[in-house]
């Protein structure tokens, strides 16, 4: 019975202890990794699962392995020909080397957006205006290469660069419209051109036809009374050559 104050000088060390031991369990998901310091030095990476990091002795970070989109403000670039236009861009990278993004890098997802516009202006300002608008593909391309090479270095993988939009000042906007107008009506003018031409091309033709066919002449010209006498209300004088007797009486033997 004397030592029964031994109990509780056991049990809250022991709780304590036990606190401690707890406190170090920590649950990774499958698309995490916990990279852990010793004392400040980088000791390991570690999970999926459950993993322990010794409380106050090591710290741990973690870093999600997921594919992450960064949408990149939109920004004015100045073209080669002197053009400012406002691009919209996405921009898709994941983690392959926990350690480094965390060792290399103060904030890679920051630094990501920062290298993928400052190569957004490098990339586009080397272009004129129609290459802007016509390569988009190549250009993402080209981003995707310069970011991606600055970035290996941080355990970083650029997935893909998607250019979503490209916005032209108001003023290019009304002369591209003027522009695709005076396209539609030049057309317009060489098809109708073209037109008159086979026109004039078939009166040509149907005008030596006539010419080179004996009474040819005087058998159109009957064709024509017959079209314009259909109507009784119309009066028409018509002065009738010489030989147009001779040509019926040509036209009746015929049939």
């Amino acid at each position: 019975m004397a030592l029964w104050w031994l109990g509780p000088l056991i049990g809250v060390p022991a709780f304590i202890l036990g606190v401690w031991f707890l406190a170090g369990i920590k649950v990774v998901l499958e698309y995490e990794r916990i990279v852990v310091f010793r004392l400040g030095r980088y000791k390991r990476t570690m999970g999926p699962g459950i993993v322990y990091v010794l409380p106050v002795i090591e710290s741990a970070r973690k870093v999600d392995l997921r594919i992450i989109t960064q949408d990149i403000p939109r920004q004015e670039v100045m073209t080669r020909d002197n053009i400012p236009v406002l691009a919209n861009t996405v921009v898709y990278f994941k983690v392959e080397r926990p350690e480094d993004a965390v060792i290399k890098i103060e904030n890679y997802v920051y630094a990501v957006r920062q290298y993928t516009q400052a190569a957004l202006r490098d990339t586009m300002g080397t272009m004129e205006l129609d290459q802007v608008l016509i390569e988009r593909d190549k250009i993402a391309q080209d981003i995707r290469e310069i970011v991606d090479k600055e970035t290996s270095e941080w355990g970083i993988d650029i997935k893909g660069i998607k250019i979503q939009e490209i916005e032209l000042p108001a003023e290019m906007k009304r002369a591209f419209a003027m522009q695709a107008e005076a396209e539609r009506e030049k057309r317009a003018a060489i098809i109708k051109s073209e037109g008159e031409l086979q026109a004039a091309q078939n009166l040509a033709s149907a005008a030596k036809l006539l010419a080179t066919e004996q009474g040819a002449i005087q058998l159109r010209t009957l064709q024509t009374i017959r079209d314009i006498a259909q109507d009784p209300s119309e009066k028409i004088v018509i002065f009738m050559p010489n030989d147009i007797t001779e040509v019926a009486k040509k036209v009746v033997g015929k049939k």
